[in-house]
């Protein structure tokens, strides 16, 4: 399993990546990402890694566990 992080130097609250990954992040009222708490399943793994590849800013990241 991995684990979805954000580099808050760098994300400027675009929501793409809540646009992809609507069942994992979540946009709080300024746009900002909200990661779920629990890690990414294997069956997200591919949306997951699609949403980290097309942030504008680069600022999402998956780690492994």
């Amino acid at each position: 399993m991995s684990n979805l992080e954000i580099d808050w130097t760098r994300c400027d609250g675009h929501g793409l990546c809540a646009e992809l990954l609507p069942a994992r992040i979540a946009r709080d009222e300024w746009g900002f990402p909200l990661l779920a708490p629990s890690a990414v399943r294997d069956d997200e793994l591919i949306d997951a890694r699609r949403a980290v590849a097309l942030c504008p800013a680069l600022a999402l990241r998956l780690e492994a566990r």
